[in-house]
């Protein structure tokens, strides 16, 4: 790579959304540097679904064909690195890496992803991915007519509920303490037949992932294979928010329609923007991000 080279647009974060918009990027001739620190959050997931052509791949075997075609593009470069900083100058932004590294871009992209935090409850990072599930629309036909426990409390539960008992009859709430539905959505869920407990989770108890045992604080303990979870997450990088990005109340990167952010140059995509964690929600906003910051660009040549 040249010494001091000035990048259209660097995006930082080399997932499925990094990877889509760098190629809009690349097939509009933009000068592109991917930085990627090769941690994302699908690593522990054994099989992906609902992409269209790739449905039952290893999310690693769609990430290396997707970067292998990307990279095909002469003027996008790939670094192995981890973004530690960036701040704003007069041509554009600096972004400092682990390896020592300054990189120059007259635009940002980050599609950085969020990170799960895990509760305190033994086992449960072990089952995260591969039984213990986040979305019905890419593990849960894997999981039909199996025994199901939704552990997720209120509304977002009570709507998850709705989805997975479209795929199995054998359904369990468990919110780990004090239930909070209304006396309506409790009338739904008994309708249903799906029971609801309020008993704090101690373990999950699994083999290989698979979970096998709920364990409860009472000592008693209830059979399962899979286990909706609605983890917090924090952003995977702070750097967007000390450039002054706005996140929403629920801790995305606010972005408007064209996946620009409230800071001028800057655009975000993927999970750190959206509540729609999955592969083709991530490949759509990074390619609409791509297209987006390739029109700005033009705008602003022309």
């Amino acid at each position: 790579m040249e010494k001091n080279k000035i990048f259209d647009v660097i995006i930082v974060g080399g997932s499925y959304s990094g990877l889509s918009a760098a190629l809009a990027l690349g097939r509009s001739r933009r000068n592109v540097l991917i930085i990627d620190s090769g941690k994302p959050c699908n690593a522990s997931t054994p099989h992906s679904h609902n992409f269209l052509t790739q449905d039952g791949k290893t999310p690693a075997e769609i990430s290396q064909l997707a970067k292998s075609q990307v990279l095909k593009y002469k003027t996008v470069d790939f670094q192995n690195d981890l973004a530690l900083s960036g701040k704003r100058t007069d041509g554009g932004f600096e972004i400092k890496t682990n390896n020592g590294k300054t990189h120059i871009g007259k635009k940002l992209i980050f599609a950085t992803g969020v990170k799960d935090i895990m509760p305190d409850i033994k086992g449960l990072s072990a089952c995260w991915g591969i039984s213990v599930i986040h979305c019905p629309y890419c593990h849960g036909y894997e999981f039909v007519n199996k025994k199901t426990a939704i552990m997720i409390n209120g509304d977002h539960g009570y709507h998850l509920a709705q989805l997975v008992n479209n795929l199995t009859d054998n359904l369990t709430v468990l919110t780990s303490g004090k239930a909070d539905f209304s006396e309506e959505e409790l009338k739904k869920l008994a309708k249903h037949k799906i029971e609801v407990v309020e008993t704090e989770i101690e373990e999950i108890q699994h083999k290989q992932g698979y979970v096998e045992k709920v364990v409860f604080k009472d000592g008693h303990s209830r059979s399962f294979n899979a286990i909706y979870a609605g983890l917090p997450f924090k952003q995977h990088t702070n750097i967007p928010m000390d450039l002054g990005c706005e996140l929403s109340e629920e801790g995305y990167i606010q972005v408007d329609t064209f996946q620009k952010t409230n800071v001028a140059g800057v655009y975000a995509c993927g999970d750190s923007t959206s509540r729609l964690r999955s592969i083709a929600t991530s490949v759509y906003t990074g390619n609409f991000a791509g297209a987006a910051l390739n029109m700005e660009l033009c705008s602003e040549s022309f």
